[in-house]
């Protein structure tokens, strides 16, 4: 712990003075990308979006290749990362599932504090969405179907420590309502899912299912956050609909194996910086509804512990009901 802390402030001191230099690292082959999802889940889609970008601009001279590794709501991810102590040439996309993953689950041995922090990306609005020709229009209408009917329902969504599926357990303790959740473990299986009459629900990021909105085969019903989202800006937000929860959000973020040097760290945190400076990456936020949150590395450990609270008290109100694995 302390030497996690520790690598966090030395990388905030050397970049005071290191940031407008070239950096001393440079990656010498194919660099490993690890997500915990598989392919088409929300974590592949976005690393190979940034993959591409950064072959596009012509930032980097490397390709970036990605490795799945899902399971275990995140922790095989972590630790595969864990097992590359040093590797200068991996990295790791990281979700608030690894967030939540080592508070629930005793078999998760290890979490964001054994790895090295590099940056946090973006924050990723999110919306309960439904079929077209779902009965329902409103979140409001939903709960209250969820009221006469108890576990009938179903919602379709990733892991169980998720935020789809706390967003759920949150709702389900502030409105009375009760549907049952199902996991599924990537994006594509649980939109087909959705779409196949096998499930009522998603919620979900816009990323994973934009696709299906612009073909008028899925309708949005709330969104997740604080305010609307500024391209779906007839979509109300839960607190609108009266539904008080805590708004909890989808973040991306970059990590590497522990161990690596600083400058492998200054690196990546300005290789980001130059991407989030073209014009592919500005198209790509907007196009995806994305929000841009940057930190560095020391501003994403103190991230990372508010989120940790956060989560920690979602899942204290939460009560967790019917969940089925996949």
């Amino acid at each position: 712990m302390k030497s996690f802390f520790a690598l966090a402030i030395l990388i905030s001191v050397l970049s005071g003075t290191a940031s407008a230099q070239a950096p001393s690292f440079q990656p010498k082959r194919t660099v490993d990308v690890v997500v915990h999802t598989g392919p088409g889940g929300g974590s592949d889609l976005f690393a190979r979006a940034i993959a591409g970008m950064l072959r596009k601009e012509n930032l980097l001279a490397q390709p970036l290749q990605i490795i799945n590794k899902p399971g275990g709501s995140g922790a095989v991810a972590m630790a595969y990362l864990a097992t590359k102590k040093g590797d200068t040439n991996t990295i790791g996309f990281f979700t608030d599932v690894w967030v939540t993953t080592p508070l629930v689950q005793a078999e998760a041995r290890f979490s964001l504090k054994d790895l090295t922090p590099v940056a946090l990306l973006i924050h990723e609005p999110g919306a309960a969405v439904v079929r077209s020709d779902s009965p329902y229009t409103t979140m409001t209408q939903f709960v209250d179907a969820a009221k006469k009917n108890p576990g009938k329902l179903r919602q379709s969504g990733g892991s169980v420590t998720s935020v789809d599926n706390l967003i759920r357990l949150l709702i389900q303790k502030s409105t009375g309502g009760s549907w049952t959740f199902i996991s599924f473990p990537s994006g594509g299986e649980r939109t087909a899912a959705l779409l196949g009459g096998h499930a009522d629900l998603m919620l979900t990021q816009l990323q994973e299912v934009r696709e299906q909105l612009r073909a008028g085969r899925l309708r949005v019903i709330a969104t997740l956050g604080e305010q609307r989202i500024s391209s779906l800006p007839n979509a109300p937000t839960l607190k609108e609909q009266g539904i008080g929860i805590p708004a909890l959000v989808q973040f991306r973020g970059i990590v590497a194996p522990a161990g690596v040097p600083p400058e492998v760290v200054q690196f990546w945190d300005n290789l980001m910086r130059r991407l989030m400076a073209t014009e592919s990456w500005k198209k790509y936020v907007r196009d995806e509804g994305l929000e841009q949150s940057y930190l560095d590395s020391r501003g994403l450990v103190k991230f990372w512990a508010d989120q940790t609270g956060l989560i920690q008290r979602a899942l204290s109100e939460g009560t967790p009901l019917r969940v089925r694995q996949n």
